[in-house]
């Protein structure tokens, strides 16, 4: 074999995201990403359909992307069965691991074949395919859907556990006592840790994730340097810790839309003054209960600000469905709000969440910080009034009021009490109004989101860190 041969066989990559919408997109942008990267690459991405609704993606709109294809595994009555609270994840995974190791079998791994098999690139849920991966010798690439310090946390607190035997379920989530995690600047409040972490089982199978992160060749994160500087220096130097990749921000920037309802939303848009409007709008899943969405009506009355609010239907719980539409959204609002504040702002359903923050008119972003929104408002320059929901977005609403200073706090310990019948936490309309006002007004909060939406850009531009970080990946996928 000559010396250029290795590196001038075409690789491919299988990519494994989690079913939801918060993983699939940016799994199919980084995919696209690494293929414009460079040209010997082609990569396959395994779908694996959630038995519940929510996260659908349309692959059909992929199929003209060269190197690039889509294979689905439908969900049936036997992925159906596997829904239970704790251990539906590594259920789930387990069920799809034949239908994995069948496709890749029968239509990548092929020894005499012109294309080698170059690897794996999982979802940080799906970090148990490394199995699958072991059986083709390839290598395990995780891919990290949230950010650096984060991972950083997962990381710290399964050390703890295997190596001092801490148990994190012991700890106060009620309490204002905080912890040290190396990669966050500031003690981290127990009331912002993840509730997943809480729950014996939970904790175990979160903890476990980052058990099997160490068993990867690398992990990428989307994410970017100057964002997390502390946090991706403090994993880079752990020599425990496989190589990271931070890649960020993987964006769908084209998305795009010939809805009437956007149109119409864009149009009223235009007529706002420049940063005039607050946007509030709470991800795939964020829904709140009447009480509380009454207090967000108030808040938004008073505080006189122009608004544009996405509102949805909570879903059945049992189901773990999407949210729906109001088919009148007056029926949950205080009477005569909608009349009321009809000059200054719009209830409306589900909104083009990136066309929005891009628009001129909009100045601030009441967001549930899940990891996606909060990038995309970044490369937007729009601050945020960090209103977690549940997953890691109280952490993250921590780390972007408290280190990064884009957000301004409007209740950071706040959860969705996913379980029935358990009491609903609500926040007062003072405190809504007190934190719109903040990032409204803030000077310096709206200094640092145009300085970080400047650096969020250049990470990604030719010779940015992000960019060069791609590079290295595909070096180290080309060369392994």
């Amino acid at each position: 074999m000559g010396p250029h041969q290795k590196t001038m066989t075409n690789s491919e990559l299988v990519f494994i995201p989690s079913p939801g919408a918060g993983h699939l997109p940016p799994t199919v942008e980084l995919a696209k990403l690494l293929l414009r990267r460079h040209h010997r690459l082609s990569i396959t991405i395994i779908i694996m359909k959630a038995p519940f609704g929510g996260g659908a993606y349309d692959t059909a709109k992929l199929d003209s992307t060269p190197r690039l294809r889509c294979v689905e595994i439908p969900s049936d009555d036997s992925t159906a069965a596997l829904i239970s609270p704790t251990a539906f994840l590594t259920a789930f995974i387990d069920h799809h691991k034949p239908h994995v190791r069948n496709i890749v079998r029968e239509s990548i791994a092929d020894p005499g074949g012109t294309v080698r098999l170059a690897g794996f690139v999982v979802d940080m849920f799906c970090v148990d395919m490394v199995d699958v991966a072991n059986e083709f010798g390839a290598p395990t690439y995780a891919y990290f859907t949230s950010g650096a310090a984060m991972l950083g946390l997962m990381f710290h607190l399964q050390a703890k556990r295997d190596d001092d035997n801490l148990d994190v379920t012991e700890l106060d989530k009620n309490s204002r006592s905080v912890i040290s995690v190396p990669s966050y600047i500031n003690p981290v409040p127990v009331n912002v840790l993840l509730d997943v972490l809480f729950d014996k089982n939970g904790a175990k199978m979160f903890l476990d994730l980052a058990k099997r992160f160490r068993e990867t060749k690398g992990i990428i994160v989307n994410s970017f340097r100057e964002l997390e500087s502390h946090a991706i220096e403090v994993l880079s130097d752990d020599p425990d810790i496989p190589p990271v990749f931070p890649v960020g921000p993987i964006l769908n920037l084209n998305s795009t839309t010939d809805d009437g309802k956007v149109d119409d939303i864009m149009t009223w848009l235009d007529e706002q003054p420049e940063r005039s409007v607050v946007f509030l709008c709470f991800g795939s899943m964020g829904t709140f209960p009447e009480e509380q969405i009454r207090e967000i009506a108030s808040a938004i009355e008073s505080g006189g600000h122009r608004f544009l609010w996405s509102l949805r239907r909570p879903s059945s719980k049992e189901k773990m469905e999407s949210p729906k539409e109001y088919e009148d959204p007056g029926e949950v609002l205080p009477e005569g709000f909608l009349e009321r504040t009809s000059g200054v702002g719009r209830v409306i359903g589900w909104a083009p969440q990136l066309m929005v923050l891009s628009h001129r008119s909009v100045g601030s972003f009441v967001s549930h910080c899940g990891w996606n929104s909060t990038l995309e408002s970044i490369w937007c320059g729009v601050p945020i009034a960090a209103w977690p929901m549940y997953a890691e977005q109280q952490t993250n609403a921590f780390q972007l009021v408290s280190e990064a200073g884009i957000a301004a706090e409007v209740r950071m310990d706040y959860r969705t009490n996913m379980k029935p019948g358990g009491e609903q936490m609500i926040v007062t309309a003072e405190e809504i109004e007190r934190g719109i006002r903040r990032v409204m007004s803030d000077g310096e909060i709206k200094r640092k989101a145009e300085e970080m939406k400047e650096k969020s850009r250049l990470a990604v531009s030719e010779g940015g860190s992000s960019y060069d970080s791609i590079g290295d990946f595909i070096h180290h996928v080309m060369n392994e």
